[in-house]
């Protein structure tokens, strides 16, 4: 059994910053990648940053320069810290962790509950 939480989430006004947390915990035997989704109402989900395992993180071009992705292995956690942000920053975000159990060699896709985020101009 694996848990994924969120946390960090909530009310900014446009130019602020939050600091966003996912941990994992549970019979883990090994953490892949850890990424950050983000939902606007109305649209799809969309990939903001992925952290890879060992790798340089990725960004989607709106928000390079201001996000950064981050992850302290020991504690199963990643992080996402959220830079001068705009009212269009405005979603719900998840983070996904992909990794492997000791009771399974394959790997999974594990899902946070979401955090919103919402941006005042």
């Amino acid at each position: 059994q694996v848990h994924v939480v969120e946390s960090g989430g909530g009310l900014v006004q446009a130019g602020g910053s939050l600091r966003l947390s996912c941990a994992a915990s549970g019979s883990i035997r090994r953490i892949n990648g850890m990424d950050w989704y983000r939902q606007a109402p109305g649209k799809q989900r969309e990939l903001v940053a992925r952290m890879p395992s060992g790798g340089t993180p990725n960004y989607l071009d709106a928000v390079k320069g201001r996000f950064t992705v981050s992850r302290d292995t020991a504690k199963s956690t990643v992080y996402l810290q959220m830079n001068s942000l705009k009212p269009e920053d405005t979603g719900v975000y998840y983070c996904n962790i992909n990794l492997i159990l000791w009771s399974d060699s394959r790997s999974h896709d594990y899902w946070g509950q979401g955090t919103q985020v919402t941006v005042s101009s």
